[in-house]
C-alpha cells in the first residue's frame, strides 16, 4: 500500500471558517452556469442547500459573494460572483496551489525552513508550530523529553527536514 501526504485547505475569517472545497466549487459552478439552480442541479445539491451555503458564507464575510438579478417575462434572471466573491475565490485557489506546492517539495523529501511561531506544552508532549518561508504553518509534537532537548523556543529560525517514505 502507498500513502501519499494530503491537506485540506480552508480560509478563515474572524477565526470563522469561510470557505472550503465545498464552498469553492459552489462558487466555480455558479459563476459557470450564471444561476444558482443550474449550479445546485449540476452538482446534485438542492437550491436551498446551495443558497444557504452562499448566505452563510456572505454573513460570515460580512459582504455579498454573489449578486443575483431577475429577467423579464420570458425568464432569464441568473447570478453572478460579485467582485469580493470573485476575489475569494481567487484567494482559496491560490492557496490550495500553494499548499500542493508544498506537498509535492515534501512528497520528494526537502528541508522546510521557517521560524518558531508557538510551543505549547500538553502531559507528556510538546507542540511546535512552525511558520514557513513558504505561505503555510507545520504542527509537529514532540515527547517532553525531546522538546527539552532541542530547546526552540518562539520566534527562533529553524530547519526541519520532511520525506515520506514511498
Amino acid at each position: 500500500m502507498q500513502h501519499k501526504p494530503s491537506c485540506k485547505v480552508w480560509l478563515e475569517y474572524g477565526g470563522k471558517p469561510l470557505i472550503g472545497r465545498g464552498g469553492a466549487e459552489i462558487l466555480e459552478e455558479i459563476e459557470r452556469q450564471q444561476s444558482i439552480s443550474k449550479a445546485a442541479k449540476r452538482l446534485g445539491m438542492s437550491y436551498r442547500y446551495v443558497w444557504s451555503y452562499v448566505r452563510k458564507m456572505e454573513k460570515t464575510l460580512g459582504a455579498s459573494i454573489i449578486e443575483t438579478f431577475r429577467g423579464g417575462r420570458a425568464g432569464g434572471g441568473g447570478a453572478r460572483l460579485t467582485a469580493a466573491g470573485k476575489s475569494l475565490l481567487e484567494e482559496y485557489r491560490l492557496v490550495g496551489k500553494r499548499m500542493e506546492g508544498l506537498l509535492s517539495k515534501v512528497r520528494a523529501g526537502c528541508i522546510l525552513r521557517g521560524r518558531v511561531k508557538m510551543v505549547e506544552e500538553e502531559d507528556a508532549a510538546v507542540k511546535f508550530t512552525v511558520e514557513l518561508e513558504a505561505p503555510a504553518q507545520l504542527t509537529m509534537v514532540l515527547s517532553r523529553d525531546r522538546a527539552k532537548e532541542l530547546g526552540l523556543k518562539a520566534g527562533e529560525p529553524v530547519e526541519v527536514y520532511v520525506s515520506v517514505p514511498s
